[in-house]
């Protein structure tokens, strides 16, 4: 009944632009994004739907890979050539609000009869809001836990996942297979945020934050998971893939166990051929603290559009499609109030659950300025321990260092 409800809504909304705007009022709104490369996502399926519907307003969607997006919009707007519309993923959000770039829709969103400010997750929300002013909207939310192929566990006599990292270790050692190139386990600890997103939860599992890196917790894990790497239980891979190319790994069966999220659900069941599961992130010790990424990327207009009321238009019609999120593309709606469906695929549900529950213990990154400085010192310090350049303790020591002049 929920997307029923939902889609008559957005039905009428799109509906009702359309016949409240006269035909010959064209203007160009510019949509920049990192969906739509390897296959279709929100930002280019949804841009495409409103410019089809709407005559008034061209949308021209424009596909930019992750790692650039936030340097090219900060060239951007720096020489006059911003976007209307850009898509962030929500740690950096706070650099473009802090410094002017976003456009206040605080009183625009408390008069929208489309969007509820009240409906969202206030995590997400939180990464939305600066000086007490709302710049954007949350697009969607992710976290991560650990995928495993319960057919290779069976096969080594292991019958639940890990629940500690030195367990992902122990269970790595048994499940590698160099004859048939299989490896234990796969993750991303390459240098970029994506490396930053998966090891920050050991953090703040051990009691650090973005502001306190050096915890013994984390330096313990990080020899962890350089035992694995050292002793090819994990390929040497993981320091530059991705997420995506990591869980592919998994997904191939080329890797027992993965460290990924929710978005990979949908091409785990088409393409892995065997038995699989997830489970609750690892903590470090049994029962120890729980901590997971909060993921997700978020929607702002930009305050040098030009066309302000036709951008929000366009937000609106965002916001009023978030019911498909998790059915068409696999990413988890960031609000309270949709319903997510059971579809019916046995793993496909059972997976949702258990993202839905580490969800209760996910924490956001930052918000803070100057993320991308903080981040660099996390990703590079996980860099420079995987890689035997310095002790795990006195990389985490080095980021510190640097991390202090942020946050002091």
């Amino acid at each position: 009944m929920q997307f029923v409800k939902l889609g008559l809504l957005a039905g009428l909304a799109v509906g009702a632009l359309v016949a409240a705007t006269p035909a010959s009022a064209q203007v160009t709104l510019k949509v920049w994004s990192i969906d739509g490369n390897d296959r279709p996502g929100i930002a280019d399926t949804f841009s495409k739907e409103f410019d089809d519907a709407n005559d008034d307003i061209v949308v021209e969607y424009r596909y930019i890979p992750f790692d650039e997006l936030v340097n090219e919009t900060l060239r951007a707007f720096a020489t006059g050539n911003a976007p209307d519309i850009v898509s962030f993923d929500n740690p950096d959000f706070a650099l473009f609000s802090s410094r002017g770039a976003m456009l206040d829709i605080t009183d625009r969103v408390a008069n929208s009869d489309i969007i509820g400010k009240a409906e969202y997750f206030q995590g997400p929300l939180n990464s939305v809001t600066w000086d007490g002013k709302l710049f954007g909207l949350p697009k969607y939310t992710d976290t991560i836990g650990i995928f495993y192929n319960k057919d290779m566990f069976a096969a080594a006599g292991l019958t639940e996942p890990p629940t500690t990292w030195a367990q992902v270790v122990d269970y790595a050692e048994k499940l590698t297979d160099p004859t048939h190139n299989v490896y234990g386990a796969t993750f991303s600890a390459r240098a970029g945020e994506e490396g930053t997103f998966q090891f920050l939860p050991i953090i703040q599992m051990s009691g650090g934050d973005a502001n306190k890196v050096n915890t013994e917790g984390a330096a313990q894990v990080l020899d962890l998971w350089k035992e694995m790497i050292d002793n090819g239980w994990a390929s040497r891979d993981v320091l530059s893939l991705g997420q995506w190319d990591s869980t592919g790994t998994f997904n191939a069966g080329n890797a027992a166990m993965a460290i990924s999220g929710p978005w990979e659900i949908d091409r785990m069941v088409e393409d892995a051929k065997f038995d699989w599961g997830v489970a609750l992130l690892p903590t470090i010790t049994e029962g120890g603290e729980r901590s997971s990424a909060l993921g997700g990327f978020n929607w702002g207009i930009m305050s040098t559009t030009q066309h302000p009321d036709e951008a929000f238009r366009l937000l609106e019609y965002y916001v009023s499609q978030e019911d498909r999120l998790f059915p068409e593309f696999g990413n988890l709606p960031a609000r309270g109030d949709i319903a997510l469906p059971v579809t019916g695929v046995e793993k496909k549900d059972a997976a949702l659950k258990v993202f839905q529950e580490q969800l209760q213990y996910a924490n956001p990154r930052g918000p803070h300025p100057d993320w991308q400085k903080i981040s660099k010192a996390i990703y590079d310090a996980m860099q420079q321990a995987l890689t035997g350049q310095m002790s795990s303790m006195d990389a985490l020591n080095q980021a510190q260092a640097t991390i202090d002049t942020i946050f002091n």
